[in-house]
């Protein structure tokens, strides 16, 4: 059975690790787990790279062989949203 590849992307605060622990915890011997901070980046630009290829909007998020997980497909803050709550508005 071929390797799982498990991409996990953070900006290293404490919901994130709390993530990355779990997935670790749940992996089998046939899954490779990779974490990308990209709080921190990367030498390559690899980890900014593959979270845009993704279309990562929110951290914690995870990919399973090469695709996001369902779960991690949120679209992040919406400016218009937060305007149509109030924001900005004195």
């Amino acid at each position: 059975m071929a390797k799982r590849l498990v991409e996990v992307f953070t900006s290293g605060c404490y919901l994130c690790d709390d993530v990355v622990k779990q997935v670790k915890d749940l992996a089998c011997d046939n899954c490779e787990v990779v974490i990308y901070d990209l709080n921190k980046g990367c030498a390559t630009n690899e980890c900014v790279d593959k979270a845009k290829e993704y279309g990562v909007q929110a951290v914690p998020a995870v990919a399973i062989d090469g695709e996001l997980v369902d779960c991690c497909k949120n679209n992040g803050v919406n400016i218009e949203s937060l305007k149509a709550e109030g924001l900005g508005q004195g």
